[in-house]
C-alpha cells in the first residue's frame, strides 16, 4: 500500500487550556483569556485529535507546505497568548525637546515630539493594555498580533521627516519583546 503525501505539524495542548474547533475557527481558552482565529486557506485542514491540534493538507504544493507551517506557528502564538501572554517595552529617548506620552482611551498621545504644537497620535488595538511610567512603556496583551502592531504604530508615530536622521535621534523605540 502506497501511502499519499502530506504535510503536517502537531501541537500539543498544555495543561490548563481548552480548545474547541467549530467549522474552520479555532477558539482557545486559558487563564489570560479568549481568543479565535479562523482558518481560511482552502485545502489546509485543522482537527483536534487526543490533547494536539493537527494543521495538516494532502497532497501539498510548496505554498501549501507554507501555510501549514504559518497557520501552525500563529496556534502556538494562541495557546503562548492564553497562557502567558506577550509583553512589548518601549523607552522614550529624546536630546532636543522633553517628549510626554500619554494613554487617552483607544489612543497614545505623543506630546511636544520635536516641539512640534500638535501631539501625534497612535492607535491602541483592541484588548491591548499600555502602561506609561515616566520614559518607559509598556505593552501587553495575549493576542501577539495586535500587541506587536500596537507596539509598531506607537514607533511608527514618532518617524521623523524632514530632518537628519543621525543628528535627530528623538523617538520611542522597542527595545524588548517577551512572551
Amino acid at each position: 500500500m502506497v501511502s499519499l503525501p502530506e504535510t503536517k505539524d502537531r501541537i500539543k495542548i498544555p495543561d490548563g487550556i481548552t480548545a474547541k474547533l467549530d467549522g474552520r475557527t479555532l477558539k482557545v481558552k486559558g487563564p489570560k483569556g479568549e481568543l479565535q482565529r479562523t482558518l481560511k486557506l482552502s485545502r489546509v485542514e485543522l482537527k483536534i485529535d487526543a490533547g494536539d491540534i493537527v494543521v495538516r493538507c494532502d497532497m501539498p504544493r510548496r505554498a501549501e507546505k507554507a501555510e501549514v507551517g504559518t497557520f501552525a506557528s500563529h496556534v502556538r502564538n494562541m495557546l503562548v497568548g492564553v497562557q502567558e501572554g506577550y509583553e512589548y517595552r518601549l523607552k522614550t529617548v529624546f536630546a532636543h525637546f522633553p517628549i510626554k506620552s500619554t494613554v487617552k482611551g483607544e489612543t497614545f498621545l505623543i506630546e511636544n515630539f520635536l516641539g512640534e504644537r500638535s501631539a501625534r497620535k497612535a492607535t491602541i488595538l483592541a484588548g491591548v493594555k499600555v502602561d506609561v511610567k515616566g520614559d518607559q512603556v509598556t505593552v501587553t496583551g495575549i493576542d501577539l498580533e495586535k500587541v506587536s502592531q500596537t507596539a509598531a504604530n506607537i514607533e511608527t508615530a514618532t518617524h521623523i521627516r524632514n530632518r537628519d536622521i543621525r543628528v535627530f535621534q528623538d523617538g520611542i523605540y522597542i527595545v524588548q519583546k517577551a512572551a
